[in-house]
């Protein structure tokens, strides 16, 4: 090879090497200016301490922990068991307790029968028509069968909670919602007629009624929709659970009738120690309710666990001291269902109220509750076996409105004008919101209570009530005799 030949081949391979050497350099370029800056990254981490968005990056660099938090998915998970530990075993055994023995095993069927028809229920379009963008009042279908709702997407809940799990939280209020009404309608309503109820009551009331006050687009939601038509908060389900299943439970047991016997015929609770162990645990269990609901381990989350004891117990001890008052002694029922109300009475406010409104809080849950269920159940001679209505609804209402009084932005920005300025006039919009639940509520329950009874029927003959529902129903008894 002569110089000239040699000169001209070492060019020619100069020439490839740099063109190759510019191909890479090229995108190492680009990688490196799409990837966060330190301070980027350590934006990223003061977000995921505090619990708040994430923030957006320089350049649509993505985030270098883009996926769930593992500390608030954690808490997500652990409050997701506890709200499901809420209805299996806990208000299972509490309502279980508070029936006779020969229909134990039916309430326990209820319940679990509600738990495995509204899990599939919710996969199939219950989470899509409750969170789906849809309208003011309802989803859409665009998340059926759970289209979109990855284990490592984060967003549809909050920044630092997957999506999967932000679904299966939702689902334990599902599940809960409609199995409370279960205490009004014991011992005579048909096992069929339940599921069916409930069935129709999914989409009639809990998924609309989810959907206005926890989404995005929802009618109620006051903290993230600027646009709504009433500007209500309620933190983790006071007119959600508790108004619409407590006023759909009266109606329900109206329009059902009065057990056989009832007034004549000795109804006690047939194991107050299995009342208060359900009590026990769905004390326990409502921390994952409560302080669940902040969507991660804040202080927000803190707030909510504070108040929920306090609101607990001070209605506990207020139930049990006008019971020792009007009636001689304190009950253990009545330890048991002071801390039910005050647990329902404190839901929609534990993330917005402080400690000494919670303690108020919990003195009236104690007292309105228990006028209702001593005195306006006798007075108006309705037969709300397990006081549903009198914990639930009467309770629900007042913790909704009481929320109004006593939410304070120093507990959630949001409330203030840093966040969506909800507490000019929020009185006037928690009784809006209450009116609303109340009529919806009673109108679809009137509706779909026809409709079963039509179809297929209410009650137990009085034959199956004598023998009890556990073995006419279930063939089998919670005990041997």
């Amino acid at each position: 090879m002569n110089a000239c030949s040699l000169r001209g081949f070492v060019v020619a391979i100069a020439f490839v090497a740099l063109n190759f050497s510019l191909c890479q350099i090229a995108p190492a370029e680009e990688a490196a200016a799409a990837m966060p800056s330190l301070e980027e990254r350590v934006a990223d981490i003061e977000a995921y301490m505090n619990n708040v968005a994430r923030p957006e990056k320089a350049g649509g660099a993505e985030s270098l922990v883009a996926g769930p938090g593992p500390g608030a998915n954690a808490w997500q998970m652990v409050s997701t068991a506890l709200v499901l530990f809420m209805t299996l075993p806990g208000l299972a055994l509490f309502y279980g307790g508070l029936v006779r023995r020969k229909n134990v095993l039916s309430v326990l069927a209820q319940c679990l029968g509600i738990a495995c028809f509204v899990t599939p229920l919710w996969w199939l379009c219950g989470y899509s028509l409750t969170f789906g963008a849809g309208n003011a009042f309802y989803g859409d279908l665009s998340m059926m069968m759970f289209k979109g709702v990855e284990p490592g997407n984060v967003g549809a809940g909050f920044a630092w909670i997957s999506d999967g799990m932000w679904a299966m939280f939702q689902l334990t209020f599902a599940i809960i919602t409609p199995a409370l009404i279960l205490g009004a309608i014991a011992e005579r309503m048909k096992f069929a007629a339940v599921m069916a109820f409930v069935a129709l009551w999914m989409f009639a009331v809990y998924f609309p009624f989810a959907h206005m006050v926890w989404a995005g687009t929802g009618f109620m939601c006051g903290p993230l929709n600027a646009d709504a038509g009433i500007k209500a908060i309620d933190f983790a389900g006071g007119t959600v659970v508790h108004m619409t299943s407590g006023w759909s439970a009266l109606l329900l047991c109206i329009m059902l009738g009065k057990r056989r016997g009832h007034g004549n015929v000795l109804m006690a609770p047939h194991s107050m120690v299995l009342c208060m162990v359900g009590t026990g645990m769905l004390w326990v269990g409502w921390y994952g309710f409560n302080a669940g609901s902040a969507l991660g381990a804040d202080g927000i989350a803190s707030n909510a666990f504070v108040t929920t004891t306090l609101a607990a117990a001070t209605a506990g001890l207020c139930w049990a001291a006008i019971e020792w008052l009007f009636k001689g002694k304190p009950s253990v029922l009545g330890l048991c269902s002071g801390i039910v109300a005050g647990l329902v009475v404190i839901t929609p406010g534990c993330g917005f109220v402080t400690a000494t409104s919670a303690v108020i809080m919990g003195a009236l849950a104690g007292i309105i509750p228990f006028l209702a269920v001593e005195f306006l159940k006798r007075k108006l001679g309705y037969d709300d076996a397990l006081d549903t209505f009198g914990i639930h609804g009467v309770g629900g209402t007042l913790g909704a409105i009481l929320t109004g009084v006593f939410a304070n932005e120093k507990i959630n920005g949001v409330l203030g004008k840093d966040g969506m300025d909800l507490l000019p006039g929020l009185v006037g919009e928690q009784l809006k919101a209450c009116a609303l639940t109340i009529a919806w509520s009673l109108a679809a329950t009137f509706v779909i209570t026809l409709v079963v009874k039509a179809v297929i029927g209410l009650r137990a003959t009085p034959e199956q009530e004598e023998l009890g529902l556990d073995l006419a129903e279930h063939g089998e008894q919670g005990y041997e005799s």
